[in-house]
């Protein structure tokens, strides 16, 4: 019998939605703190404002968006009712991927899905302090996007290069540029999707991991790129959680724009020097090169040359510059800009490297996210 569960239920492709994890930390300590329940406590039933698997992370999800104005608008609401609980709470909220300076576990949400994980994965579970900026991008069906998911997996380490915001871990500058990664690298089912010839093979593929146990849901899978069928998307999970709104949309302009791209222009049709599918080690050989250095990182080919990520990347903006209309150009233009001026981490590191402290670097992206 089919799993209903999978039945796509289609979208349309100009449609987008994006996910924010914020971090909530005490107002004078600058620490992680764990009141996520008491701040949703002021938003019953509200679909926008949501727990996460630790209680110190509370996210804003958009409303289903027509265009990225839309998208902004929606997330400002959303975010300016969010601080104002915070605020009542002695509480502030900051983005990025991961805490500077935080040491201890997690707490866990106690929902019946978290309580699931933490039994599962026990430590682990209660090690993933992290956050993520995730996007959706409607689409009409199931095919449609395994394709995206296959056509976008080479364009992996550019969104981990542009969206990289997590230099620090537990108090230490870790030398990567993306460190939630190497942490989330640890778990079951993150990091590079496997690719997927047709929707057919991808159901068979999550009946057997059901009958196995080893998924019981969507949810369980956490790939970078997943198709999500009950809302009729796939949702683009790689990115570190931005430090404020403008650069989140800019990254979801990014996204729309290339993957309006890529479903439209026929690989033999496409600009010489872009990321192109190689075997899966050389995948992940350049994905942990963005991880390590962001922008600055070299791209592997399938001959062994090495090419410069930055230089693919500006290319890459101006194609889709080009390509862009008049409401998606100037969030390009914006990041542009924060590739030529610095993203986040390389903010993160100049409040660093000018102060020494790390209470400094969390007091800026509070002040960023303002």
């Amino acid at each position: 019998m089919p799993d209903k569960s999978l039945a796509f239920q289609g979208s349309k492709r100009a449609t987008l939605g994006l996910e924010w994890e914020l971090q909530i930390l005490d107002r004078h300590r600058l620490d992680l703190a764990d009141r996520a329940i008491p701040i949703l406590e002021a938003f019953p039933g509200m679909a926008w404002i949501q727990p996460e698997l630790i209680q110190s992370c509370v996210e804003i999800a958009s409303k289903v968006c027509s265009d990225l104005r839309q998208l902004e608008a929606h997330l400002r609401s959303l975010l300016t009712e969010l601080s104002r609980r915070c605020g009542e709470l002695d509480l502030v909220l900051c983005g990025a991927g991961t805490h500077p300076f935080c040491r201890r576990l997690g707490l866990i949400t106690p929902l019946p899905r978290y309580l699931r994980q933490k039994s599962v994965y026990g430590y682990m579970a209660r090690n993933q302090i992290t956050f993520a900026n995730h996007v959706h991008l409607g689409v009409p069906d199931g095919e449609t996007a395994l394709t995206l998911m296959r056509e976008l997996k080479p364009y992996l380490p550019i969104l981990i290069a542009l969206s990289a915001n997590s230099p620090f871990w537990r108090g230490y500058e870790t030398g990567f540029a993306c460190y939630r990664q190497r942490i989330l690298a640890a778990e079951r089912s993150f990091g590079i999707p496997p690719t997927f010839s047709d929707w057919k093979q991808f159901c068979d593929f999550f009946a057997l991991t059901r009958r196995a146990g080893i998924f019981e849901n969507i949810h369980d899978i956490h790939w970078d790129l997943r198709p999500r069928p009950h809302l009729g998307t796939l949702e683009v999970r790689v990115m570190d959680a931005q430090s404020n709104l403008r650069d989140a949309i800019a990254l979801a302009a990014f996204i729309q724009v290339l993957a309006d791209f890529l479903l439209d222009t026929p690989t033999d049709a496409r600009p010489p020097g872009l990321p192109r599918l190689l075997p899966w080690w050389l995948e992940k050989e350049n994905y942990f090169q963005a991880t390590l250095r962001g922008e600055d990182a070299g791209w592997v080919d399938d001959v062994g040359g090495v090419h410069s990520l930055r230089a693919m990347i500006e290319s890459l903006l101006q194609i889709l510059l080009a390509r862009s209309n008049p409401r998606q150009r100037p969030y390009l233009s914006h990041l542009q800009r924060r590739l030529e001026g610095g993203v986040g981490w390389q903010r993160q590191l100049r409040i660093f490297s000018s102060t020494r402290r790390l209470a400094a670097v969390t007091a800026g992206l509070v002040a960023e996210l303002c």
